[in-house]
């Protein structure tokens, strides 16, 4: 489901990132809240597509979902 999300222990401490960045779900999470669109984003950031924007804030999604539901 997000074959675009990675965490690994030696990037960024184990934080979710789109895979082969160094771009955090919570710093996109953060360009989404200051009112970035997804087009500005990935303009911003070239290292990312629209996808890589969509599923970051997906699986932010998921994961308060999960959390909730202990």
């Amino acid at each position: 489901m997000f074959d675009r999300i990675e965490s690994r222990a030696g990037v960024l401490n184990g934080k979710p990132v789109v895979k082969d960045t160094r771009l955090s779900v919570e710093f996109i999470l953060e360009l989404v809240a200051s009112g970035g669109s997804i087009q500005e984003i990935v303009r911003q950031y070239p290292a990312l597509v629209e996808e890589d924007v969509r599923q970051a804030v997906l699986y932010a999604a998921e994961h308060l979902k999960s959390a909730g539901a202990a």
